[in-house]
């Protein structure tokens, strides 16, 4: 699995567009996206096992539900797992908490970017759970990857986000607004 300190692989994937339910049509279901989209931004990049399960839509949700607070720090969220954009479609408009999910779903159904990441799990040949936060350089700076059949938390990959963005050394349990580690003052 590519780790903290590596590039993020470049990719090329189909997904589906985050555009409320009611404003999608023919023409904005799907979109290309890649490692441009969205160039200059720090990106969380999630995956998830399959649709229409169980514990997969409560992480998108609750991604979903933090979107705007990912944006506020100028983070685009993305989620993905191996299934396809048709797939990805279909579950979005039958799944209630999806409907109106605020940013794409990724669909790689090559496996050509959760094979450079080394996150196809061996067993269940599906995307294992991880989480990749990415800087503005492409860079890796955080990956996590849960069991499949645990839920990851987004609020904590948020309280991360924050820690990594403020390029300070940052204490066990550190959130947003608290003290940061001064070295000459810990060194005093």
């Amino acid at each position: 699995m590519l780790g903290v300190g590596e590039k993020f692989p470049e990719f090329n994937v189909k997904a589906t567009s985050s555009a409320k339910l009611a404003d999608i049509n023919i023409d904005n279901v799907f979109i290309d996206v890649n490692n441009n989209s969205y160039s200059g931004k720090w990106l969380v990049v999630f995956f998830y096992p399959k649709d229409f399960t169980f514990v997969c839509p409560t992480e998108i949700a609750a991604f979903g539900d933090l979107v705007e607070e990912f944006a506020d720090r100028d983070t685009q969220v993305l989620g993905g797992s191996t299934d396809s954009e048709f797939v990805h479609w279909a579950w979005r408009k039958h799944q209630e908490e999806l409907k109106d999910l605020p940013f794409p779903l990724l669909a790689d159904v090559k496996r050509e970017l959760t094979e450079a990441l080394g996150i196809i799990d061996k067993d269940a040949g599906v995307a294992q759970r991880a989480t990749f936060i990415v800087d503005p350089d492409g860079i890796i700076r955080h990956v996590s990857v849960n069991d499949l059949n645990v839920g990851r938390n987004p609020k904590e990959t948020l309280r991360v986000l924050d820690a990594l963005q403020t390029d300070e050394l940052c204490p066990c349990n550190w959130s947003k607004g608290e003290q940061t580690i001064d070295l000459h003052e810990a060194a005093a």
